[in-house]
Parts: structure tokens; sequence; C-alpha cells
């Protein structure tokens, strides 16, 4: 027994040096000068450490711009998602209705398609949107708040769903004999029981919102003001000669954020189903 829980614990730690060896390769890149990134002979140390990296990526023009609106296109999806997930949720955890399974399904699907495969129809969606809805079509960052809460849904549902399936329906019959409302039961009931599950979804739908490049170089064609973080990468992509030290030191600034926002949900993600019942 002892045997097995260490080897169990010699696996866990060579998974966890395994993920965190590209982050630390990275931030290493980040701070190597020229000459030992483009040399043959690479080492996973630097004795000569700095920052030149971090200086062209920040003297990069409108790059605070690209920040606050790839914050800002992560932040409302996170909402919109979160919120559409939860009422979802609840609808196909504590109604009956006929195509149920079939709604579920389809979800599911949807989770397989690629979203590669979805770019081109994606593309004349949003283009003939934007004659319909202002703020909705190419060139806004409304297009890609609607297509990445869109594509986060589905995950989103599933993972909800399992969280309000644990919540006993007992307690939304003795809210209801207490005098509570339908509204009351879903706010101040389910919605604090189902915190952890929005927290886990709400890393996902940042994540994904955060780091995308593909849908923010297909609808912003044209309005450099709207771009998003991940298109200043392509700033140090050089016919010549790509600046990899830039590439890097851009990434690593890049993933600030996510860590940041997942230590204000890290609470929230590991805790247990907690109170918001009256004793």
């Amino acid at each position: 027994m002892r045997i097995t829980r260490r080897l169990l614990d010699t696996l866990a730690v060579l998974l966890a040096v395994a993920t965190v060896f590209p982050i630390y390769w990275m931030v290493l890149a980040a701070l190597k000068p020229p000459g030992e990134i483009q040399s043959l002979h690479q080492r996973p140390w630097t004795l000569a450490p700095s920052i030149d990296s971090f200086h062209r990526v920040l003297a990069v023009d409108s790059f605070g711009r690209y920040f606050l609106n790839s914050l800002l296109v992560a932040l409302v999806v996170v909402v919109l998602s979160g919120l559409c997930a939860f009422l979802a949720a609840v609808a196909l955890t504590r109604f009956r209705f006929r195509m149920r399974t079939t709604v579920l399904v389809l979800f599911l699907v949807a989770q397989m398609v690629p979203i590669e495969a979805l770019t081109i129809p994606l593309f004349f969606l949003v283009r003939d949107l934007g004659t319909q809805v202002p703020g909705l079509g190419l060139n806004t960052l409304g297009s890609l708040m609607l297509v990445h809460t869109a594509f986060t849904l589905p995950f989103a549902i599933w993972m909800l769903r399992g969280f309000v399936a644990a919540i006993p329906e007992e307690l939304d019959e003795a809210a209801q004999l207490d005098g509570a409302g339908r509204f009351t039961v879903l706010w101040r009931i389910l919605f604090p029981l189902v915190a952890p599950g929005l927290a886990a979804t709400s890393v996902f739908s940042f994540i994904t919102a955060w780091n995308d490049f593909l849908f923010a170089r297909t609808f912003i064609i044209s309005a450099t003001d709207r771009q998003t973080l991940p298109m200043a990468l392509l700033v140090f992509f050089k016919p010549d000669e790509n600046d990899w030290g830039a590439i890097m030191a851009a990434s690593t600034l890049m993933t600030v954020p996510v860590l940041i926002f997942f230590l204000l949900v890290r609470r929230r993600l590991v805790a247990g189903l907690g109170g918001a019942v009256k004793d």
C-alpha cells in the first residue's frame, strides 16, 4: 500500500513538472538576451537575465487598448455564459418537458464540432447580423462576445447541470412552503449552492475568450482599435526573422490576467456546496 502511494505521488510530481515546464521555458525565453535565444546550444537557465523583451512589448502602439479589449470581451463572456448556463441548467434539471434528452444530446454534439469548420459560416452570419443589429457585426467586439458565449455555453450547461441536479428538490419545496416565489428560490437558494460550478465554468469561459486568436483574426478585419491582445503578437512575427524574445514576453504578460482571475475564484472553485438555506 505504501509503495503504491509513493508511486502515485511520484507520478503526480512528474505530471506537475511536465505541465509547468513549458510555462517555465516561456518565462525563461522572455528573460534571455537575444544571443542566448538564437543560440544552437540552449540551456535551461540564464546568467544574464534581461527585461528588454518586455520593454519592446509594452512599447507597441495601442498595447493598452488591446489589453482592455481582451479584458472586456472575456469578462462579458464570463457573465453572459454563466447566467445563461445557470438558467438553462435549472430548466433542464427542475422542469419536465418533451425532448429534454434531445436538447442535452444537442449540447454534447455542439462540443464535438471543430471550431475551424464553423469559422466561415460564422463570418457570413456575423456579417449579415451586423446589418440588422448594430454592434454585433464585423469589426465589433460584440461579435466576439456573442460567438464566444455561444461556444462556451454547451460545456457550461453540462457542468452546471450536475451541480443543480445534486441539490435536493426538497429544498425548493421547503422554500416554497415558507412563501418563497420561483424567483426567490432561483437566486436565494439555487444560485449560491451552484457557485462552485459557476467558478469552474467561469475559468473555462475566461480562458477561451482571452486566448482567442482565430475569431479575432476573422471578425476584426480593419478596425485596429478593436483588436484584442493575441493580435499584438503578430507585430513580432516578421518575414525575415521573428522576435522570439518579445513573443515569449507578450505570452508571459497574457498569462498574468488568467492567473489573477483564477486566484480570485479559487475559493469558490474548491468549495463544497454551502449555505443559502435557512436554518
